[in-house]
């Protein structure tokens, strides 16, 4: 018996937007904790090498984020990176995921490994979610992400 396929591909999903926006992922932001920098001078550093897009951020990141707070190998890294999610929550927009997205996100996920290609499901959720909302990636780690069909991939070199 064949598996059931879905009868419209989701492997080129429109946008939903028609300008470009760029979604950090968290390789991105984290980088930026690293060098000592507060979550708005991180944006606005960023804003400022891509000043005609919107900056946000995927849920997912701010979830990998939080795993760092608890990872924090001493009570001052701790605080700074507690004080880096308080203030990147009040700078720009953190992107969610709905029943729709998640039903495109699955559908995604089951036609590239039917193909052998299988990417971390964290990332796969930044990439489609940056797609539906007319984004392109920023990125340390642009392997992964350009396996996803139609996502345009911007490598972050800090």
């Amino acid at each position: 018996m064949q598996p059931l396929r879905p009868t419209v591909s989701l492997l080129h999903l429109p946008t939903g937007m028609n300008e470009v926006g760029l979604l950090l992922d968290s390789s991105v932001l984290i980088a930026q904790e690293r060098r000592g920098l507060d979550a708005r001078t991180a944006i606005t550093v960023i804003a400022k090498s891509n000043p005609s897009d919107d900056v946000s951020v995927s849920v997912v990141s701010l979830m990998e984020l939080a795993h760092g707070i608890a990872r924090a190998n001493s009570e001052q890294i701790m605080k700074r990176r507690t004080t880096f999610i308080r203030e990147l929550l009040s700078s720009i927009p953190i992107l969610g995921i709905d029943n729709q997205l998640a039903l495109k996100i699955g559908i995604m996920d089951g036609q590239l490994a039917q193909t052998g290609i299988r990417i971390p499901i964290e990332d796969l959720i930044i990439g489609v979610t940056a797609m539906e909302n007319g984004f392109d990636v920023l990125t340390k780690n642009v392997r992964h992400f350009r396996m996803i069909p139609g996502l345009v991939v911007h490598e972050y070199v800090s």
